[in-house]
């Protein structure tokens, strides 16, 4: 089946656009993840080995804050001068937010017909045999990153760590590991020291694995993993260490300490991304003789971005429905551990500058909602739950609205964002109210849809 060639959307050569492929390739392939190394070490094989011919890698698994800490190291490079690839999943709104390629003064998202073609020729290599659509992803990720010249590659495990598909990386710059959680249980275990144990098979033999912040159970398991395999484990409040200070972020590790700015990323935790980042470059380039000014690392603190978390929204068709006097914000964060996260920001807002928060909500079936409603309780005056527009697998409004009152919060439904906003505008009149919209990666991807400002 030569994929290259379907009717449905193709451009003048025949090709595909990247959302009718994948829509193809979806009718016959699940979309979800079987944790196996055996289908993409195949499908590689017969595309020459492209994992083998990508720049040096930094390799990041985590629970919560993998993107950020992607972000910031990104930031930290380009800042030096250096080009970046730059894989993460999953994407807002576009397929093509997955791959950056980078380029001189910044990296670019893949245009349509070359994130295409890298599907199309890994879908052909297949031979029709079973996969996912993300092990289909990530082998065009790896023909994007071994066809385009970069300096360094920064690559997100998709889930886990262990039977990832990204794990055919074979010796990374670093493996950096940001906090880990409970989440995804039913692929990773009911514990979080099972959990770690999956995300600890990014660590490999003589490379630096680098550990955020983490409680001490899931800190030892990484440090017996790199232990075993005879990785340098450096580990935050060990080996490296941050805090704020007259509003600038310290941060001092074997190397010497550094003064910044503090992230442009809202919340503490993102002093603890920005901190790991910080560490798997500094400790991985002092092993493969990277050195960067310590301007470089001033210069990330404020140029960083990572949209979708806690994302004051601008102004566009949504934020044009809502009352005048509202903030609208959003973020993907979407387990328990992230609900504690996003409310102590929300927390923050309203120190800052007090008024109505309302939480408006869609979450997936496989999340656990009253942990994430109970960091609300008390913070947030109601919730109104939506559907989710990108996803067959989300609660039913109603459903999950029961989940908010059993924590404790007033909350009603409907049917769309738009709606939502509808009732927040007859609760208050034009007065000022902060809307958070949280709860799923979906959601803040919605929103940013619906308002017509995607990520660039």
């Amino acid at each position: 089946m030569n994929l290259q060639f379907q009717a449905a959307s193709q451009d003048e050569t025949g090709l595909q656009s990247v959302d009718s492929l994948i829509d193809s390739l979806s009718a016959i392939h699940p979309k979800g993840y079987d944790l196996s190394l055996d289908r993409i070490r195949r499908v590689l094989a017969a595309l020459g080995h492209p994992e083998q011919a990508i720049p040096p890698v930094l390799h990041v698994a985590g629970t919560n804050g993998k993107g950020s800490t992607i972000a910031f190291s990104r930031a930290i490079l380009e800042a030096a001068g250096k080009t970046v690839h730059v894989h993460t999943s999953p994407h807002l709104v576009r397929w093509h937010e997955r791959f950056r390629l980078g380029k001189p003064g910044g990296g670019v998202l893949a245009q349509d017909r070359e994130l295409a073609s890298a599907i199309a020729r890994v879908a052909e290599a297949n031979g029709g045999e079973p996969i996912t659509i993300f092990e289909i992803l990530t082998g065009a990720m790896f023909l994007l990153f071994s066809e385009n010249p970069a300096d360094y590659a920064l690559v997100e495990v998709g889930l886990g760590g262990r039977f990832d598909a990204t794990n055919v990386i074979r010796s990374p710059l670093a493996a950096i590991i940001a906090n880990i959680s409970i989440d995804h249980q039913q692929q990773l275990g009911d514990t979080v020291e099972e959990i770690a144990f999956e995300k600890a098979g990014i660590i490999k033999p003589g490379r630096p694995a680098v550990i955020g912040p983490q409680q001490d159970s899931v800190r030892e398991v990484f440090e017996a993993v790199a232990a075993e395999r005879g990785a340098h484990a450096v580990v935050a409040g060990r080996d490296f260490t941050f805090f704020e200070q007259g509003g600038r972020l310290v941060y001092q590790d074997d190397y010497g300490l550094l003064d910044l700015p503090l992230p442009r990323l809202r919340g503490r935790h993102q002093h603890a991304n920005a901190a790991t980042a910080i560490a798997a470059i500094r400790y991985a380039g002092h092993e493969s003789g990277l050195s960067l000014p310590d301007e470089a690392f001033e210069m990330a603190m404020t140029s960083v971005t990572w949209p979708g978390r806690m994302e004051r929204l601008k102004d566009g068709k949504l934020t044009a429905l809502a009352p005048s006097a509202a903030e609208i914000w959003i973020d993907g964060g979407h387990n328990p551990s992230a609900g504690m996260v996003v409310a102590s920001e929300l927390a923050e807002l309203e120190e800052r500058a007090p008024m109505p928060a309302v939480l408006v909500t869609g979450m997936l079936t496989t999340k656990d909602p009253e942990g994430f409603f109970a960091a609300f309780a008390g913070l947030v005056e109601r919730a109104i739950t939506v559907p989710l527009s990108d996803s067959e697998a989300d609660f039913d409004p109603e459903t999950l609205a029961g989940h908010a009152r059993a924590a404790g919060i007033a909350a009603e439904t409907a049917s769309s964002l738009a709606e939502a906003l509808e009732i927040v505008e007859n609760h208050h009149d034009g007065l000022p109210v902060r809307v958070l919209m949280a709860g799923s990666l979906y959601l803040a991807g919605q929103a940013l849809r619906e308002n017509g400002t995607p990520p660039e």
